[in-house]
């Protein structure tokens, strides 16, 4: 029997907040299927405000997290972002471990835990992105096994895409998402001496890139969007190398046309379904 879809304006705003906060990420999805485009845009609507509230400090944070924690314990739905992951459960298998996970890595900011070992940033990266790969793959469908292992290591590498990008921005919050061990080797990140630190931590997220991309062909659906996804991402790093790896304080940018020549090649060398 067929479900019923989302209403129609609910699908409007997870659109819309996609193309606002997450260009990149919107452009990818112009190339998913018909079939799952919506459901993506609401998945990311989920994620996207529970870490918008933890990041902007909001005091109902804690409450939006403990009903989703409670909703993949296997409670009824007593929230927005519940209900929508109810919802994209009666046409998807999600996987309610990974929401959970992905629960407690805002938990980690909430409380804002330190991070002093690179497997404890990898493990960071997994709560906050990884899970956010495998509740996608779940969505698209997979179709052999590590799949999810694989999506989880490509959100990891976004993260730390992030991560690197980020950089000033986060210090002028007083925030640092480095590990502190690493900082401790390579120096403070301070702008034109942080050469070291910053290739070390593009070496880690590119390594997760080749894993995570080495999965895509096992995605069912969307196989396309998601390689173009990670080559524009992954251009990030390749724009920080450009730009003398943080030689300058600030948030590189890659150029919409760059994005568009890096996604192509990688996008046309899968078959959509």
């Amino acid at each position: 029997m067929l479900r019923p879809r989302p209403e129609t304006s609910l699908v409007d705003e997870a659109r819309a907040t996609t193309e606002r906060v997450a260009r990149t990420f919107a452009l990818a999805c112009r190339l998913l299927p018909r079939s799952v485009r919506d459901d993506v845009y609401l998945l990311y609507l989920t994620f996207r405000t529970l870490d918008d509230l933890v990041d902007e400090g909001d005091p109902r944070a804690l409450a939006r997290i403990v009903a989703v924690e409670a909703w993949a314990a296997g409670e009824a739905p007593t929230s927005r972002e519940s209900c929508l992951l109810a919802d994209l459960a009666t046409r998807h298998p999600l996987p309610r471990d990974a929401v959970l996970d992905f629960c407690r890595g805002m938990r980690d900011d909430l409380e804002e835990r330190p991070i002093d070992t690179e497997e404890e940033l990898d493990r960071y990266c997994y709560r906050v992105a990884g899970t956010v790969g495998v509740v996608m793959a779940a969505v698209l469908g997979v179709r052999a096994e590590g799949a999810e292992r694989q999506a989880a290591a490509l959100g990891m590498a976004m993260q730390r895409t992030n991560i690197v990008r980020d950089i000033d921005e986060d210090l002028a919050s007083g925030r640092i998402y480095l590990a502190r061990r690493t900082v401790a080797r390579f120096g403070a990140p301070s702008p034109g001496a942080r050469e070291g630190l910053i290739r070390h931590q593009i070496a880690r997220a590119d390594a997760l890139y080749e894993e995570g991309l080495a999965g895509v062909a096992k995605l069912r659906r969307g196989r396309r969007a998601v390689a173009a996804a990670a080559a524009m991402y992954r251009e990030i790093l390749r724009q920080i190398e450009r730009e003398h790896y943080g030689a300058r304080a600030g948030r590189v940018v890659v150029p919409h046309w760059r994005k568009l020549r890096v996604a192509a090649p990688r996008a046309l060398t899968l078959r959509q379904p």
